[in-house]
């Protein structure tokens, strides 16, 4: 994408990071960054709380990638704008691919958009993201490197009113692969409360993007939410990927074993 003057300049509203990273899990993170670049700082009457909040986007969950990343030698692709713009976990046909209510809150600067403003969005992110994860997928494929998908999220530890008791949650659909070695090593650690499709599950429409580039590619896949009071700082940010690496590693390398065997 060029630059554009909507946009103060900025022409990549995607990353890639470790792209060569040879180990066998590739990274993705939807919901990454609070970024909101000119017009839409001040376009969608958003708040500057609203703007840190949860809402905007999902805090902690790139540190959380970010060191799984190094730790698995695992590319990562996130987005660098935030989901209020776009939201890049969402088809192109659904109506909160730009919501214009987060939660409890409204976006009134989303509402009544034109086509051309629409198709602007798709065109500054969500394409991008979804083509930069394929790349990435194709030049593994290529290179005859196994790869499973997994996505970093997190969630507030209230919605709604509502408590959500889990520290962490793994989100699957059809393909349990990763899901159950998982749940069963963090399930025996005896100290976490962990959601099996909880807070959300795909059938809240929140499985877009892992289930384009892993159930649709028939790749090994998970979707993994973590309570964003346990990411708020760096060192909580480290302490969970330390946590999740050995056992996504695991899980990856026993569902490659199997393939092979």
């Amino acid at each position: 994408m060029g630059v554009n003057p909507r946009t103060g300049g900025m022409n990549k509203a995607v990353a890639v990071e470790n792209a060569e990273g040879a180990g066998p899990i590739v990274l993705v993170c939807d919901h990454a960054s609070n970024f909101f670049p000119p017009p839409y700082d001040t376009s969608l009457n958003v708040s500057e709380a609203d703007k840190s909040a949860h809402i905007a986007w999902d805090p902690g969950a790139l540190g959380v990638a970010r060191g799984l990343s190094r730790a698995l030698d695992a590319p990562l692709v996130f987005t660098t704008v935030s989901r209020l713009i776009i939201d890049c976990n969402r088809e192109e046909s659904r109506a909160d691919l730009i919501p214009c209510l987060s939660e409890t809150t409204e976006i009134s600067g989303n509402r009544d958009l034109s086509p051309e403003e629409k198709s602007f969005r798709i065109d500054l992110a969500h394409r991008p993201f979804h083509t930069a994860i394929d790349k990435v997928l194709n030049e593994r494929k290529d290179r005859d490197l196994p790869s499973a998908v997994v996505s970093i999220h997190s969630f507030t530890p209230v919605y709604k009113g509502k408590s959500r008791p889990w520290e962490i949650g793994l989100i699957y659909e059809t393909d349990r692969r990763l899901a159950d070695p998982v749940l069963a090593d963090l399930a025996a650690r005896g100290d976490l409360t962990v959601g099996d499709n909880e807070p959300y599950s795909p059938a809240d429409g929140v499985y877009y993007t892992i289930r384009r580039h892993g159930e649709d590619r028939q790749l090994p896949c998970l979707m993994i939410e973590i309570r964003n009071d346990e990411i708020t700082t760096p060192e909580e940010e480290a302490r969970w990927s330390d946590l999740l690496a050995p056992v996504l590693a695991r899980a990856a390398e026993a569902v490659a074993g199997g393939a092979h065997a």
